[in-house]
């Protein structure tokens, strides 16, 4: 399971792919660029030469400071620019080329800047996007007004995203793991279109208004047309496509999903079971009645591409001698790919760590979110190098690894029973490109503990890994602090850090916690959570006790001496703080489908409140001197209620007790014992981040699919 911040998304490039192809189907030489509006045209690079005759003097210097870097970036989302501006290094206030980078999944990045200079196309679309922030409504000019309202809440959707850069410089890497790096790009590539078919959104595609890059751009970060940020989600004229088509999932038939109820029709059902395998689809069987299709018939070419492409950044990855681990992992998932077997893929995954390669790569169908009934798992591909700093946490927490499960089985209590845990404790990972449903169109993920079924994770073999190298920007430590300064009283910011210890170590626990005690593959009466809460709350609950553990362990931990006071209370504050921007996400999706960590952060938010651990002051003056309303930690009275949250959690779900659980979500996430308004209103202050991707690894090109390798041969 992840644990995901806040926000961010990144575009595909026109078709879900680094090599510029486009969404479904085969790749084309290049990726066309973005079409234009009636008023602020696509870019696009030009090399046409002056006409004969034209003025041959040098032209006037163009003035590029008339765009501050933010709206710079913020822009290039509404025009399509494969361009981002990292700093103004020099302090001049005008862009340059020294200071951009050249965005993966964003369309063709030639024709920009050559030489070492920005182009003449460069500069016309700089000239565009400097009369859009002059004058915002003249694109929308002669348009019709219900098309008119659409791209103005289409801009909306778009400047709630704060674009922030995922750069990596791997240009020091061998000749081997370059290649292995582009094949694995191009593995990205293919998960990117399954995900696509899987989602629903490939079936749209071919509708998005031509003219409209912004409209695309929205549609490729959110994965489909739906409008997701925060004040735009549940406005239903909110959408990327004239009309606003409805979006049904791949995983069930369309006019299945016209009813509300569906998931709970197709969970009665006496072979639920078996429709609702995680590894498969749900298709008509043309008499009537429905049959579950594994993924690997369901999406038999898309995923053999994906079994190719692994194959052969395995073979070229071999030629290091320490990444064997790698190889082994990269030849069982192509076959998985091939036979829908996951579990030999997840046993050659789970002997790989932070000692035996410099890779970190997961390319499987894992988490549930993404669909409405949380049952299908979805398709992604993360790759990350390894961080050696997470040896360091390793060694602290390994020795209290047993004893942390001993420990929470004692509170839960009968009928749970402590286990034998070997999990791996958290690796840290440095992100290089997500794919799929890694590609979130709000937020990122943080932390992650895999697999979520079978073998590997009953017997707490998985893996965990939290994410280093998000959120530790400037713009973002900046805005976290805003917010902090804007919901906490004096006394309780002086425990907030822009260090980001506290916050990872608080992931590091969390994904520690899904390890422990009842998790998905627990039974109660020989049903296992899905069965007995619904795929929907079973996630919640799950997350809770993720969450609830992170702050429980932060005391265990403190009280074996592995952590002090001090780091306990910062990591407690950032926590908490951390909640407060999923509980400004609201509850539930437009649709009315529970959100998941939304959820979890009221229950818990509302149950500290209660307990007056924290506190809010409707009066009270928060840190920045200005908002009136302040919340507040007691640090005294934070030990026992976290105590009381561990063992409610652990006993909800150790019992099966689906009425307590949906008595919690009654109180904290439908009632009013968290002022959830008040907490948007503080925290959507500033836009989530958007994240952005950038590479540097000295190749020129991508390998092009239409030019292949030889294909691999298959695993016998």
């Amino acid at each position: 399971m992840t644990h995901r911040c806040t926000a961010a998304a990144v575009a595909l490039c026109l078709a879900f792919a680094a090599a510029g192809c486009k969404k479904g189907k085969p790749a084309p030489d290049a990726a066309p660029p973005p079409t234009a509006t009636a008023d602020v045209p696509a870019a696009q690079p030009s090399d046409a030469a002056p006409p004969p005759g034209a003025d041959a003097a040098e032209p006037a210097a163009p003035d590029r400071s008339r765009l501050d870097r933010d709206t710079f970036n913020r822009l290039a989302a509404h025009v399509g620019l494969p361009l981002f501006w990292r700093a103004d290094a020099n302090g001049d206030g005008a862009i340059d080329p020294g200071e951009t980078a050249l965005l993966l999944f964003r369309g063709p990045t030639g024709g920009w800047i050559e030489s070492g200079g920005f182009t003449a196309s460069f500069d016309e679309t700089y000239a565009r996007m400097a009369a859009l922030a002059a004058d915002p409504a003249a694109v929308l000019a002669g348009l019709p007004p219900e098309e008119a309202e659409r791209r103005k809440l289409v801009a909306e959707e778009l400047d709630q995203g704060y674009p922030t850069l995922i750069y990596n410089d791997l240009s020091t890497l061998s000749e081997a793991e370059r290649l292995f790096l582009e094949r694995m790009l191009l593995a990205g590539e293919a998960i990117d279109r399954l995900y696509a078919v899987q989602s629903g959104a490939a079936a749209l595609e071919a509708r998005l208004p031509a003219d409209d890059p912004a409209s695309r751009f929205l549609f490729l970060r959110n994965w489909g047309t739906r409008c997701l940020a925060p004040n735009t989600e549940k406005n239903e004229k909110c959408c990327a496509i004239p009309g606003c088509p409805k979006q049904p999932v791949d995983a069930y038939p369309a006019a299945l999903q016209e009813a509300d109820d569906f998931c709970a029709q197709l969970a009665a059902r006496p072979d639920a079971e078996t429709l609702m395998g995680h590894f498969t689809v749900v298709r008509d069987d043309g008499a009537g009645g429905l049959r579950a299709v594994p993924y690997h018939e369901a999406y038999a070419a898309e995923m053999k591409t994906v079994a190719v492409e692994l194959r052969r950044a395995a073979r070229h990855i071999s030629a290091v001698p320490e990444e064997g681990a790698l190889v082994r992992y990269l030849e069982a998932a192509a076959t998985a790919f091939e036979t829908n077997q996951w579990e030999p893929a997840d046993e050659a995954w789970a002997a790989m760590n932070a000692e035996n390669s410099k890779w970190y790569v997961r390319v499987a169908p894992d988490e549930t979110y993404w669909e409405p009934c949380n049952t299908k798992a979805g398709f992604h591909l993360t790759l990350a190098r390894i961080n050696s700093g997470s040896l360091a946490w390793q060694q602290r927490l390994q020795p209290v690894q047993q004893e942390m499960e001993n420990e929470l089985a004692k509170r839960i209590g009968p009928p749970y029973r402590a286990r034998t845990v070997t999990f791996h404790l958290p690796d840290f990972i440095d992100i290089v490109t997500n794919h799929g449903d890694d590609r979130d169109p709000m937020g990122a993920t943080i932390g992650q503990s895999l697999p979520n079924w079978g073998p590997v994770a009953n017997e707490g073999r998985g893996r965990t890994v939290a994410m280093t190298n998000l959120y530790t920007d400037p713009d973002s430590l900046r805005m976290f602090r805003r917010r902090a300064e804007a919901l906490l009283d004096a006394a309780t910011l002086a425990w907030y850090s822009d260090d980001r210890e506290p916050g990872l170590l608080s992931t590091i626990l969390h994904e520690a916690t899904h390890n422990l005690g009842p998790s998905h593959e627990y039974k109660v009466r020989g049903k296992v959570d899905d069965d007995i809460f619904g795929g929907p709350l079973a996630t919640v609950l799950e997350e809770l006790k993720a969450q609830t553990g992170a702050l429980w362990l932060t005391l265990f931990l403190q009280g074996r001496g592995v952590i002090d006071e001090a780091m306990a209370k910062r990591t407690w504050t950032d926590s908490l703080l951390w909640a407060t921007g999923h509980i400004s996400r609201g509850m539930y999706t437009a649709t009315g489908e529970p959100k998941p960590y939304s959820q979890l952060a009221a229950i818990q938010f509302g149950f500290l409140l209660d307990r007056g651990a924290l506190r809010f002051d409707p009066q009270g003056t928060a840190a920045n001197g200005t908002d009136q309303g302040v919340f507040s930690v007691d640090f005294d009275k934070l030990p026992a209620a976290i105590e009381e949250l561990m063992r409610l959690v652990g006993q909800l779900k150790a019992n099966g007790d689906k009425a307590g659980a949906e008595a919690l979500v009654r109180r904290y996430v439908d009632g009013d014992v968290v002022p959830q308004a008040l907490i948007a209103e503080r925290v959507l202050r500033d836009p989530k981040t958007s994240f952005l991707y950038a590479l540097e690894y000295g190749a020129a090109s991508l390998p092009h699919p239409r030019d292949p390798e030889p294909e691999p041969p298959a695993a016998p």
